[in-house]
């Protein structure tokens, strides 16, 4: 190769590359990591969701003047894969925060990861308390309610009853171990005579019911906390269900009512379970909640899930976010993250405390029944965080001194 034509190639490829370059100064990109073929049924909701939150966005001028850009890659939920894919999306694609993930040993370790490379990360699905409170650092926010809040609100409901011997089911890493001592915590608090009979930890996704059920089954609990989503929580119903485990016991399941998970089981859904969830076929007409619904449904042609939900806050939260700063650095973006508030959205006022950086999403909770022939929540209410949540100086006690 002679100078003469290394120089052309150079120069031709500096011609191609022109346009690239001047897309992504036009441009503000945020690096959207997920498990988008492993955990299909929520995560195409949820970039659904952020779809209708980015053309409402990008429709009213977009953030700072320029137009609102998600870049968005799957880990196959991989750990190992979503840090390698994260290093890519801020240094090679040119995006100015990290966001994703709906498992919480994926959402640790981009974590973790952000903090070590002074990125920004906003956890927007992992439940793990850890991410923000034992493990938390300046560089991490979450969207969601943790496993804390969701599992507090159950236990209050728990200890209304009669019920003290209890069996707990919940998929063997940190999300499910996080969701199991919350509950006890919050439940022993509430009900100290509590005890708890029986412990099962399947591995994610690899759930063997029958073997499950027949250990609940001889602890002879006289409640079930079940934990399980997804795939596990089908076999889990359905082997249950045929062997009589729920029968006359008090269940209450985290995420249970989720219409991701809850769908699928189709007539098979149990009733009388005391659940978390998202009924977004029970809201009120003229209300925030229900606006929503209709502009999703109108843009999709589908039924929100809870991922559609979460999605569309996440969106919002990061424009919020980058106006607020004015710029895209990530000193500005954490400052600015640092006591967001967003006035106006689904769920009200969505804030990002300052204290350990999650935000102020409460949770649908309500009972599990039959309404032609597929799962519903009745009875729901929307809880807010308050009331749920450790003290001031025990989420300070508990986070990594800064």
């Amino acid at each position: 190769m002679t100078f003469t034509r290394r120089t052309l190639l150079a120069a031709a490829a500096a011609l191609t590359m022109a346009p690239i370059a001047a897309m992504a100064q036009d441009t503000i990109k945020i690096g959207e990591i997920n498990h988008y073929k492993r955990m299909a049924a929520f995560a195409e909701p949820y970039k659904l969701g952020i779809e209708l939150a980015l053309t409402e966005i990008n429709d009213a001028g977009g953030v700072l003047g320029k137009p609102l850009e998600f870049i968005y890659r799957d880990d196959q939920g991989d750990p190992a894969e979503a840090v390698k894919i994260a290093e890519e999306l801020m240094t090679r694609d040119g995006a100015v925060m990290l966001t994703g993930s709906i498992l919480s040993h994926v959402g640790l370790a981009l974590s973790s990861f952000a903090a070590e490379k002074d990125y920004l990360y906003l956890a927007a699905e992992p439940l793990a308390d850890s991410l923000v409170w034992s493990s938390g650092n300046p560089n991490t926010f979450r969207l969601r309610a943790s496993t804390w809040i969701q599992a507090a609100m159950l236990a209050e409901e728990a200890a209304k009853t009669d019920a003290i011997r209890y069996a707990t089911i919940a998929p063997n890493y940190a999300y499910g171990q996080d969701a199991v001592a919350a509950f006890k915590a919050n439940l022993k608090k509430l009900k100290p005579e509590v005890e708890f009979v029986a412990e099962q930890w399947p591995a994610l996704f690899k759930i063997d019911a029958g073997a499950e059920v027949q250990a609940i089954e001889r602890a002879k609990p006289d409640a079930i906390y079940n934990v399980t989503f997804g795939t596990d929580l089908a076999k889990l119903v359905r082997e249950g269900g045929d062997r009589g485990l729920f029968d006359d016991r008090k269940v209450y399941g985290l995420l249970s009512g989720e219409p991701e998970y809850l769908e699928p089981l189709g007539d098979e859904a149990p009733e009388g379970w005391f659940v978390t969830g998202y009924p977004w076929y029970g809201f009120d007409e003229g209300t925030p909640e229900q606006a929503f619904v209709d502009a999703y449904m109108a843009a999709t042609g589908e039924s929100p899930k809870i991922g559609s939900l979460v999605g569309y806050l996440n969106a919002k939260s990061i424009a919020a976010a980058i106006e607020k700063a004015g710029a895209t650095d990530t000193a500005s973006l954490i400052a600015a993250f640092e006591g967001l508030e967003i006035p106006d959205t689904p769920i009200g006022v969505l804030s990002y405390r300052e204290i350990d950086n999650q935000s102020t999403m409460g949770a649908y909770v309500g009972t599990l029944a039959l309404q032609d022939g597929k799962g519903v929540m009745v009875d729901w209410t929307y809880n807010s965080p308050d009331g749920y949540m450790p003290t001031d100086e025990e989420i300070k006690a508990m986070r990594p001194a800064e």
